[in-house]
Formats: C-alpha cells, structure tokens, sequence
C-alpha cells in the first residue's frame, strides 16, 4: 500500500495479474461498478464490492456479463417488460476511472472510499444495443471506409500529401467545451440583472473570486489528476457579481463558466466527458455551491452548449499522425479534399442528424436566434486561409492554425451538455463520411469544392442543395431577416417533435445513418420513440404545470395609473386565455394537455410554440408592471 491515490487503469492494460496488483496495492477501491451508457445518455452506475469483483475476476476478463434490469434504463423498443434483462459488459480496451467518495473515507487507509468505474456496453439476446456500442460500431465501420477510400484512390493528385498507399489505420478525434452555471443553493435568479450584466460583458473573461474561483481551480486540477489534460476554465458570458457576506466571504454566487480539455480519440472523448461532469459537480457541491448543466436555465440569458469538435487523422506504422482535412499549403487553402467533403457532408445531412444533437425540450429552449445560437444550418471558413474564422453565429466553424495543420478540425456549436455525445458523434461522423467519399469518388478539385460550398442559394451544384446557401463569414443575425435565413440556410425545427420529424421528412438521407448497420432503422425507431415519450411526458408533468404556477402567481397590484391599469389588463387577459377554461372555450393549456394525452402531436407542437410564445409575453408584461411599483 502506497498511500496514494490511483485514478485510472489505461486501457489494454487489465490483463489479471496487473490488475490484482493495483487492487492489492489500492484497498481503498472498495467497488466495481460498469457504467453503460442508454440512448438518452444516462449513465448505468452500482456498487459491486471488490471481493466479488476479483473472487470472479477470470471469468470477468474473458468478458462475462452481469445481469441487470433493462425496464430501468432508456431503451424503448428495445426491451419491455416481460423482456427486460440485460447485460452489462466490460469494455476492456477502454481507460478505467476511479471514482473517490470525499465523503466516505477509508478507516484502515485514510483515503477516501473509490469505485472503480469501468466503461461496458449494454447486451440484449447477445446484441449490443446502448449508446457506447452504437457509438464503437460506428467508428469500426468509419474507420475502415475511410482506410479503403483512401487506398482505392491512392492516386489522386488531391490526395498525395496524406500519403493514402502509406495509412495503416484511421483515427476520429473529438474535443467537448463544456459550459454550465454555478450559485449558492438558495439564491434566485434575477434576470433582468443577469441580462444588463450579459449586455454590459461585464462577466466573460473576467477574474474569478472567492469560492468560485477555488472550485474551479479544484475541478480544472481534478481533470489533471485523472489525466484529461484541462487547458483552460474561465468565466462565460452569464452572471452576475457576487456580494460580500458579514466574514468578508462572497455570497449570493451565481456564474457561467467554461471548462475545456483536450481532445481525445472519439470513444474515450465521450466518456472523458461523462468523467468531466461528474468532477465539475463534485468539487463545487463540496464547496457549497451548486452546478447546473441545462442548456437554457434561466429565460432571457444566454444558454449553455457544449461546442464539439470533429477531427480524423490518418495514422502511419510510425505512428505519426497526418490531419485528413489539413490541405497540402495551409497558406492557401482552406481544406484538403476530404475536409471540404466531410463538412459538406455534415451540413447536407444535418437534417437527420440534428434529432440525436437537440433532443430535449432544454435544448430547444437555447436554440433561438441571438446569443450566438446555432440555429441556421451554414458554416464559416473564414475571410482567407491565413485569417481564420471566429464567426460564432454559424452551425458549424472550421478550426484551423496556419504553423498547424494538426489543428484543423471543425467545431459543431448546437450540443449542449445534456446532449448524447455517443451518439451525437456517430451520427456526425456518418453524415461526413457521406461527403468524403462523395468528394473522392467525384474526383472533384479542392478548388471546386470551395466554390460549391460558397455558393449562393440557387445555383447549381453537384452534392449540396440548389436552392440553399451554406458558408457565411457575417453575422447571420444581422445580416439576414428571418425569412431570408430561413430561405437561405432552411427553416429550424422549433420543437423536439419538429425536429425528430425530420428522420421521416428526410427519409432519402436516413440511408447515411444506417450504411454501416451501426445506427440501424431499429436504433433510431428505438431513440425516436424514446425522445417523444420523454417530449410529451416532460411537457406534462412539468412544463405545463410549471407554467400554470406562474400564471396563477400573477396578482394585480395597488397601482392606478393609466400604464399600470393598462398592463394589467394585458397581464389578465393573458392569464384567461392561457389557464382559464371557459364552456367551449378550453384554455391554451388545456388544449395542449388534451393534444398530447390523445397522441395528436403534430397539434401538440404546434400548441407548444404557441405557450413559448405567450408565456415569453406574460414575463415581459410581468416585468414592465412590476417595475412601477415605487
């Protein structure tokens, strides 16, 4: 026993006797537990004792399964009821995480209790069928198109600076930029001071304080520990400043802030993310505060994403790397061939991509224009190659650095932290294999693929949409009205049901998602299903009734001035037409109710924008009113 702490096993590096060795030399390690990921993204988590884990460890290491309860976790259509039991199994290639309980310290070591959290995929009648194993499948079949492309056209002129005859693998890259708000448990927001503090930039960038600065210098540290490679947490653009208690300590703490860490290869990306948000939680809750990783939690401030960032490489017998979409002279190109078909591919195929990046009710509430929300279906480039873009009102950026071309990648800016990221990959990645062997089989010249992507709406072209545009290097907010944006780059889904509607509007393009029998029409039934029910029942039990709390909190004031008696009468008639049923008159939220429990979901969503809508209405009116009194 060493006295310190392990907190993590690298993958491949697992084979038995290594492992009894850390155990022993680890007795803190009082648990196992495998962590599977459902296709909402939720994360299996138990406590098996250690005893048992290494009493059975042989049998656990040839791959061995432990049985659980499939009814418990999201795989609608995939299991049911008298059908329920899965099985968890070790994925023992992954990099294992030790999880330490501060809360719980070991006696007998004096360090504080840890399981050690092994990544493993979900099995049902023997088929793989969670988030992780969708997403490794992918990868597997991606992977291995991309080698074969790229060694059938060996003699490409575009393609000889990625030395294709050379390539003995491929290799996908993601990077996450995860955003999230902080406050003392008990505070309240204050939107009308958040928004003017947001107006004013009076919090992005800025120097934290107090608390909030331990707890983030303690999780950007805690990700070192666990090997992540943390390169920056700082202030973002929400909050508000803190005030000074009676000790001289900072209360009344309520922040957005922003941790980034380094890429990795796309599998271990997405569990170093799933490892990230639990740390994050972890150290600001032990100092008092608490996180929250909505994508819009607070109405009228800016929201929170998680940018994700999209890489490939071609790997040698070296194994050096060579960025796929880095061109030949980073001086005067944007893009290789396989970069601009990537990208093109992912734009083109967007439509039935989006249902597995925005799939809740929150993701929907951030995607609204301004605030830099990705809500147009267009990407940025930049001026020239040598002036790279930091267009933020785009869906998705190319990332590059001129003295780098390892750093070229793009950055997909519509996930928000409670996004799937295994399954949001896999879908993208499928979407931009699409365009890579498109512009490769095409035999089509850097030059050309630049000039398709950059046209404008309605000329013609040979991958892409006639009638839509997709580079813009402006402000798309300003610079087009709504029904240009909307003409130009398509009109966004406005609701969760919109939204997976597209996997059947779009049924042409779903055939990208399930080439590779990975993302199979069973998947994505099984994930459509899952994200309507939790659509509707959302809207049900909290949305709706949420609502109707504010409405009913809505009281008239002592104030008899002409402005306030005209506000109110505002206010009121907002009130009847929202919550107030009437003999053949069914309120607004009535009637949405009755759309969902009767399965009328077209009517439903439309309801839906209609109450966003009204009820944005009855807060402005609300705030004005209040703001009369003296």
């Amino acid at each position: 026993m060493n006295g310190k702490r392990i907190y993590s096993i690298a993958g491949g590096q697992c084979g038995r006797e290594t492992l009894l060795a850390i155990l022993r030399e680890h007795p803190e390690i009082r648990f196992v537990s495998l962590v599977a990921i459902d296709l909402a993204g939720n994360d299996t988590d138990e406590r098996i004792p250690i005893q048992t884990f290494v009493a059975d460890i042989d049998a656990f290491l040839a791959g061995k399964a432990v049985q659980t309860d499939g009814s418990s976790v999201v795989l609608t259509g995939m299991t049911a009821l008298n059908d329920a039991q899965v099985d968890l199994a070790p994925d023992l290639t992954a990099t294992w995480f030790v999880d330490y309980n501060e809360e719980h310290v070991d006696h007998e070591t004096g360090l504080p209790v840890g399981t050690l959290r092994i990544p493993s995929f979900l099995m049902h009648h023997g088929e793989r069928i969670d988030s992780r194993s969708l997403l490794s499948a992918t990868l597997t079949y991606a992977q291995q198109e991309v080698l074969n492309l790229l060694r059938s056209y060996v003699t490409s002129p575009f393609l000889a600076h990625l030395e294709p005859g050379r390539l003995a693998g491929i290799e996908f890259t993601v990077g996450t930029e995860l955003e999230f708000w902080i406050k003392t448990p008990t505070d309240t927001a204050n939107v009308e001071e958040l928004s003017a503090a947001q107006i004013l930039q009076e919090n992005y960038w800025q120097r934290t304080r107090g608390v909030a600065r331990t707890a983030l210098e303690q999780a950007v540290m805690a990700l070192e520990a666990y090997g992540l490679h943390p390169e920056m947490g700082h202030k973002e653009v929400g909050g508000v400043k803190a005030a000074i208690g009676a000790g001289g300590e900072l209360t009344h703490v309520m922040e957005q802030m922003e941790i980034d860490w380094r890429y990795a290869p796309a599998l271990q990306a997405a569990d170093n993310e799933l490892l990230a948000r639990i740390l994050v939680k972890e150290t600001f809750r032990a100092n008092g505060l608490t996180v929250n990783f909505k994508a819009k939690p607070i109405p009228g401030v800016a929201g929170s994403g998680e940018h994700t960032h999209l890489g490939v490489a071609g790997v040698l017998p070296s194994g050096r790397r060579i960025n796929l979409f880095a061109p030949a002279d980073m001086h005067t190109d944007f893009l290789s061939v396989m970069g601009y078909g990537a990208l093109m591919g992912l734009l083109r195929n967007y439509e039935v991509v989006n249902p597995f990046i925005s799939a809740s009710n929150d993701a929907f509430n951030r995607l609204k224009p301004g605030f830099e929300a990705p809500v147009c279906i267009v990407a940025a480039l930049g001026i020239d190659p040598a002036t790279p873009s930091r267009n933020r009102t785009v869906l998705a950026g190319l990332v590059r650095d001129v003295d780098n071309p390892l750093a070229t990648r793009f950055e997909l800016r519509s996930p928000n932290p409670h996004t799937n990221t295994y399954l949001a990959v896999a879908a993208s990645i499928l979407a931009m294999l699409d365009g890579m062997k498109w512009a490769v089989q095409s035999g089509t010249s850097p030059e050309v693929l630049l000039a398709e992507i950059s046209k404008k709406a309605g000329e013609p072209a040979a991958y892409l949409e006639k009638n839509r545009a997709y580079r813009a290097e402006e402000n798309v907010f300003e610079s087009y009205s709504q029904d240009e944006r909307n003409r130009l780059f398509g009109v966004p889904p406005a609701t969760v049901w919109e939204n997976l509607q597209n996997l059947t509007a779009f049924a042409e393009r779903v055939h990208i998602l399930t080439a590779g029998n990975t993302l199979t029409p069973r998947v994505i039934d099984a994930f459509r299903s899952a994200a309507t029910a939790r659509w509707k029942r959302e809207l049900l039990v909290r949305i709706i009734p949420e609502d109707l709390d504010i409405i009913r909190a809505c009281q008239p004031l002592d104030l008899v001035s002409d402005r306030a008696q005209d506000l109110w009468k505002g206010i009121d008639a907002l009130r009847h037409e929202l919550a107030d049923d009437a003999p053949g008159y069914p309120s607004l939220c009535t009637r949405l109710t009755s759309a969902l429990v009767s399965d009328a979901l077209e009517e439903a969503s439309q309801l839906q924008v209609v109450l966003a809508e009204q009820m944005e209405r009855l807060r402005q009116l609300e705030e004005e009113y209040h703001k009369l009194v003296f």
